[in-house]
């Protein structure tokens, strides 16, 4: 008798550094500078698909671009409602709503697929999240962007508290 296994469906996870009143931005920018941040950043989603908004891929842009593709070792699906928006970077892929990114990284991903902003993204992520990756960084930030309410998310995978460049902050893995 042959047994069928169900294939696994892959994690969806929001990745995130928020202040501590749920702060994500001003004026496009981050409030914050932490090293070690974009270090845990990077060994979080290397191998894996990320989810994003056009305007943190474009900020994205002016920080991480090496070679011919952004983020090295990662799927970059941008979501835009700019219907003539397009890239010319290896890996990059670009798509018109949360739903069609979803179903494109289903096809390229396995086993975790991570969702990392701007707001509006996280916004309607975080209702098909399994799972959060927040550094949450001390402190009250002046913000016109924020990461919506993740109160549903009780369960504590791992905290580890840190402190570098005149920052205290944690990482912190949550899960429903």
């Amino acid at each position: 008798m042959t047994q069928f296994t169900t294939p696994k469906k892959p994690i969806i996870s929001l990745i995130a550094a928020i202040g501590e009143n749920r702060e994500l931005g001003y004026q496009g920018k981050i409030p914050w500078h932490i090293k070690e941040d974009f270090i845990y950043f990077k060994k979080k989603t290397l191998g894996h698909v990320i989810i994003m908004g056009r305007k943190t891929f474009d900020s994205l842009l002016k920080f991480y671009k090496k070679g011919d593709q952004p983020l090295p070792k990662r799927i970059i699906i941008i979501i835009t409602r700019n219907k003539d928006y397009q890239v010319i970077y290896k890996d990059c892929f670009v798509v018109h709503s949360i739903k069609q990114a979803i179903q494109l990284a289903k096809e390229k991903e396995k086993t975790e697929i991570f969702i990392s902003g701007g707001g509006q993204i996280y916004e309607k992520g975080i209702k098909l999240a399994d799972k959060l990756y927040l550094t949450i960084v001390k402190g009250k930030f002046k913000a016109d962007t924020f990461f919506p309410d993740y109160s549903r998310f009780k369960k504590a995978i791992k905290e580890d508290k840190k402190e570098s460049g005149g920052y205290r902050y944690s990482f912190l893995e949550l899960k429903k």
